[in-house]
């Protein structure tokens, strides 16, 4: 399985969103999943890739969450969660998709 997340520079939520899907593999006995970065550069860019808000979080190159709009601009994802909108999904939400994708 492969994560590859998708953000821009300035975007404030990235890392914390890798660090997220590291520990939600972990959580489900994933630990040898793949996590990749890239960067998008372009709005051209954006616009070629199921690129939904940074971040955006594939996996083996489709969404993690559903339902997401690709967006050919940059702009910051907003999740929704058990606590309220976010940044980026939960540790628990993450857990469950890896779970349901395996």
């Amino acid at each position: 399985m492969k994560v590859e997340i998708l953000y821009f520079d300035g975007c404030p939520n990235w890392q914390d969103a890798g660090t997220r899907v590291r520990a939600a593999a972990e959580s489900v006995g994933l630990s040898d999943v793949e996590i990749g970065y890239r960067r998008i550069e372009t709005e051209t860019e954006a616009a070629s890739l199921p690129f939904a808000g940074s971040p955006t979080i594939l996996i083996d190159g489709t969404d993690a969450f559903a339902g997401a709009e690709p967006v050919a601009e940059f702009a910051c994802r907003i999740y929704s969660t058990a606590a309220g909108l976010a940044g980026s999904p939960t540790v628990d939400q993450l857990a469950q998709v890896l779970r349901d994708r395996r």
